[in-house]
């Protein structure tokens, strides 16, 4: 799995043909990992602002607070899956990704674990 983190808003900062250079090359990689059949799934996520997120209350039970569990200017943005034959593929097809390449973010490469969890 490819955790896509960046700076939440800085696609509104872009200029119009900032903003479709890098959407195309998005559909690129997209439409390459399509034919290839290694793109399994992915979502972008929606702003960090319409988070919530659940923890232990003090004395039991949860608690329900807004916005996302880390202060951080990174923030988790989206995913991809991709069925690769190795990791380095995995990370090739990640230092593609615009976010990377145009140095807005960062993606960190996961495997994503079998049904028994037995690889841990």
């Amino acid at each position: 799995m490819l955790l896509i983190w960046n700076r939440p808003g800085f696609v509104e900062e872009l200029s119009e043909e900032e903003r479709n250079a890098i959407f195309g090359e998005v559909d690129v990689i997209m439409k390459e990992l399509t034919e290839s059949g290694e793109l399994v799934g992915g979502e972008a996520l929606a702003h960090p602002a319409q988070t919530r997120t659940v923890r232990p209350a003090a004395g039991g039970g949860t608690e329900v607070t807004d916005g996302p569990f880390l202060e951080s200017k990174e923030q988790f943005a989206g995913y991809l899956t991709v069925d690769c034959e190795t990791p380095e593929r995995a990370a090739e097809i990640a230092a593609r990704w615009p976010d990377v390449a145009h140095g807005v973010g960062v993606l960190e490469v996961r495997p994503v674990m079998e049904q028994s969890g037995t690889e841990m």
